[in-house]
């Protein structure tokens, strides 16, 4: 049996999910949860064979979530999501996630991705892969995607320097040359951008 455990902070479409695929003989789908903290934390204690991430989730994202999962919990991870923005695949990849999957795809092909990814390969939907080929490159540092991404959720340079463990001079240096790669106006601009772009 492929041990699968879905988080998703949709109860509707996790619940549908769960359902369907528990109907596949091989599939044993263990306790959900609906956002990305828990989903770390139910992870590490379930160790499932197969975790399936909405990208979208309160707390963590799911590649966030995924990277997470990876450094302590042998598992395979896929990612299903509404929105695929451009450079999420590649932070996806980059955390060594095993599918990246629309959450169009029917349930039955969704459990051959799973089956899939458990014999070692990997699946990226096709459209997905598209779209990322032809994405913009990102112009920015790890350090500036880092102090963009703190600034989602933070209200104050104080607030992302604490998050980040860094000095509030540092963190306005990094929102300066950010706005100024980006040629927008205010660290708002420059998160959305960034976020639109899936670079956070």
């Amino acid at each position: 049996m492929i041990r699968v455990f879905i988080a998703d902070d949709e109860t509707m479409i996790r619940t549908a999910m769960e359902t369907l695929l528990g109907m596949e003989e091989d599939i044993e789908i263990l306790p959900g949860v609906a956002d990305g903290q828990t989903a770390v934390a139910a992870a590490q204690q379930l160790q499932p064979d197969v975790c399936v991430l909405d990208l979208e989730m309160p707390e963590l994202d799911g590649v966030e979530v995924a990277r997470q999962i990876n450094r302590t919990v042998a598992t395979k991870v896929i990612i299903c999501t509404r929105h695929a923005r451009p450079g999420v695949l590649r932070r996806a990849l980059a955390e060594k996630v095993a599918g990246f999957v629309p959450k169009s795809t029917p349930v039955e092909r969704l459990a051959g991705v799973i089956r899939e990814v458990m014999a070692g390969g990997r699946y990226i939907d096709a459209d997905i892969a598209a779209t990322a080929l032809t994405a913009e490159h990102c112009p920015l540092t790890d350090r500036e995607l880092d102090v963009l991404r703190a600034g989602r959720d933070a209200t104050t340079i104080a607030q992302i320097a604490e998050r980040l463990n860094l000095a509030q001079g540092t963190v306005r240096n990094y929102v300066s040359t950010a706005m100024q790669k980006l040629g927008v106006s205010t660290r708002t601009e420059a998160a959305q951008y960034a976020w639109e772009q899936g670079w956070i």
